[in-house]
Order: C-alpha cells, then sequence, then structure tokens
C-alpha cells in the first residue's frame, strides 16, 4: 500500500486552532509562526498574507506563514514572514518541508514577486535541513544574528549574570527610582514608541498593527511600561510563547536616556518573566555591527546566526533593504529632524511597506 500523499492547503478560519495546535507543538516553530501574524499582515498591515500547511489524513505536518509586500519603493516580495525575525518551514517532516517549499516557490512565480524570502531561525534547524532546499537556486545571506539566554527564576541570580558595567547600569536605573506597570492598551507604548523610531531615522508602524497584535495575541502580547512620579519613561511590547519572552517592540522618551530607562525597562521584563517561570529571553534580531548589536552583547548575550535564504525570481540579486545600506543614509538623517506628529503621520505609509 502506498503512503497517502501530502496535501498543500491555504489557512482559513475553520483551521486556526489546528494550525496553532501544531505550531504550539513542533520544536522548529516560533511565535512568529502562530496563525495570528495573518491577520496583523492584512489588517493591521494591508497586505496579502498566504499561510500554507502540509496535510496528510487530516493532520498537519508543517506549516509556513507567507506575507507579499509590494511597493513602489522597496520591491515585490514574498516572506516567510514580514514584519517577524524567524520563519520559514516549521514541519514534522522531511516530504512536508519539500512540499511547503515546492509550493512557495510557485506561488513567487504566479504572483510575479522579484524574490521569495526565507527568514530561517538558525537555531531552530535540525540534521534533515539541507533537505528544505530541493532547488539549487536559493542564496543565502547571514546578515542578522539572534540574542538568545536562559533566565533563573531568582532575580538576584539574573542581575549577577549581567556582565559588570552593564549591571552598573541597570542598578542606576534603580536608583532612579523608577517603576513599571502593565498597560492594558498601547497608548503610552506607541508615544515612546514612535519617539525612538523616529530619532534612529525608522519610519514608525501604524498604530493600528500594534491594536492589532494585542487584539490576536491576547494574554501573550503584554506591554511593560517604566515610569518616573508618573512620567511616561519607556516601554516595550514583548510576546510570550512557551517558556519564552520575545521584547519586540519598544523606545522611550527623551528623559530615558538620563535616568538608563531603556536598560531598566530590559531588567524588569527580565526580573519579571523569570518569577513567573519563563526560562528563555529572547533579545530578539540585530544587525551585526549596529548599536543594537553591541548592546544586547553587553547584557552577556552571545550572538546566534541566522540564516535567511532567497530564491531570485524577477530580481538579479539579494535584496539589500537596511539601514545599513549607504543609498538609505540621506534619508535616515532627514527623518530624524522631522518633527514627531509628522513622523507618525507618514512613517505608516513608508513603514507597511518595509516588511
Amino acid at each position: 500500500m502506498s503512503e497517502t500523499s501530502i496535501e498543500i492547503k491555504e489557512l482559513e478560519s475553520q483551521s486556526i486552532q489546528r494550525w496553532d495546535a501544531f505550531v504550539e507543538a513542533c520544536p522548529e516553530a516560533t511565535f512568529f509562526h502562530r496563525a495570528g501574524w495573518k491577520k496583523a499582515i492584512e489588517v493591521g498591515m494591508g497586505h496579502r498574507a498566504h499561510f500554507l500547511y502540509a496535510e496528510r489524513d487530516g493532520n498537519i505536518e508543517g506549516v509556513l506563514p507567507l506575507g507579499h509586500i509590494k511597493s513602489f519603493l522597496f520591491g515585490n516580495a514574498l516572506m516567510s514572514a514580514p514584519f517577524c525575525v524567524y520563519g520559514g518551514i516549521a514541519a514534522h517532516s522531511d516530504a512536508a518541508r519539500v512540499a511547503l517549499h515546492q509550493a512557495a516557490e510557485k506561488l513567487a512565480h504566479r504572483l510575479g514577486v522579484d524574490y521569495l524570502e526565507m527568514r530561517n531561525a538558525q537555531f531552530a534547524q535540525t540534521e534533515s535541513y539541507e533537505s528544505q532546499l530541493p532547488n539549487e537556486n536559493w542564496l543565502e545571506k547571514e546578515l542578522y544574528v539572534t540574542f538568545r539566554k536562559e533566565i533563573d527564576p531568582d532575580a538576584e541570580k539574573n542581575l549577577l549574570s549581567i556582565p559588570r558595567k552593564q549591571r552598573a547600569v541597570v542598578r542606576k536605573g534603580i536608583k532612579a527610582e523608577l517603576t513599571s506597570e502593565i498597560d492594558t492598551d498601547i497608548h503610552r507604548f506607541y508615544d515612546a514608541y514612535a519617539q525612538s523610531v523616529r530619532n534612529l531615522g525608522t519610519p514608525v508602524f501604524p498604530k493600528k498593527f500594534f491594536s492589532v497584535l494585542r487584539d490576536v495575541f491576547g494574554e501573550h502580547c503584554e506591554v511593560l511600561t517604566v515610569v518616573k512620579e508618573g512620567r511616561l519613561i519607556s516601554s516595550v511590547m514583548s510576546f510570550y510563547f512557551r517558556d519564552e519572552v520575545l521584547p519586540y517592540y519598544g523606545g522611550g522618551t527623551s528623559e530615558a536616556r538620563a535616568v538608563k530607562g531603556n536598560d531598566f525597562m530590559y531588567w524588569e521584563l527580565m526580573r519579571r518573566a523569570g518569577e513567573r517561570g519563563i526560562r528563555i529571553f529572547d533579545y530578539g534580531r540585530s544587525k551585526m555591527g549596529t548599536g543594537s548589536y553591541s548592546f544586547k552583547k553587553n547584557w552577556g548575550f552571545e550572538p546566534e546566526p541566522l540564516k535567511y535564504e532567497y530564491l531570485l525570481v524577477k530580481a538579479n540579486e539579494i535584496p539589500d533593504v537596511n539601514p545599513l545600506n549607504p543609498k538609505y543614509r540621506l534619508f535616515i538623517n532627514a527623518w530624524k529632524r522631522l518633527p514627531l506628529p509628522v513622523s507618525k503621520f507618514v512613517g505608516p505609509f513608508i513603514s507597511r511597506n518595509l516588511g
């Protein structure tokens, strides 16, 4: 008797629960494989999402979340997954991996994109990883790393695990009598985040996007805000998945630097997460050679490479849409000088196409 063949299907509302149950159980899957990202991409950012899954005998064997970003400024791409640091195929079998790869390639050609991008999490790869690449035309690019570290239920042990110089900075925030609060909305978070990204020369994401994330992921999406005498200092939106916490979007006001508000914020998140039984603190993706890369290294985190892969469809080379690209330098410098209200109004029209 021959083995039942695998079918590739696209996620619909009636399959969301099965999809998420698979993601929760699959060792290769991450928070960014969860079905809620489909709504975040489509409703929060206004792009079409194609969430594919491989099914055999009524059981899901693999998933691949894809988003289609088509922009005059930044090109036409199919990504797994846009606005996420990890993506690619999460599967229980090599057959599912190959089937999903082939389906993604067909979709990329049908949509006529410039390229297909897989944001693989290197730490989640298996020994059979090469079987995910049946097409020899796939190219690799190692621009990003991620930072992950085990944390302890004991706050003092976590504090002592931070290198001495950075620990002293955290203690300055503690001595400044900063306090942290868990917000039930995104208003203070968005104000702090918008100020930070403007100061970095980066367009802000739409406020609606963060509202959708809170709505879709519920208790797994948390906003921690740092205040001093009632004044907003900094705020971070974090995701919880299994035994991990991922501080993902964050920022601080102009006062944050003086009182070490961002350092205190991440420490408070680490402290709270450890005490609630979380075991992995995922500091997220950074580009090598950037300030955020150095910041995370200063906390005692070691970089782990992220092996992103590209299938060139219409493009002739791997895209280079990142702030380190010299051609964006003038834009970044000009953006830093924009009045905050203007950056909040204009930014979402640009950032939604960055992916």
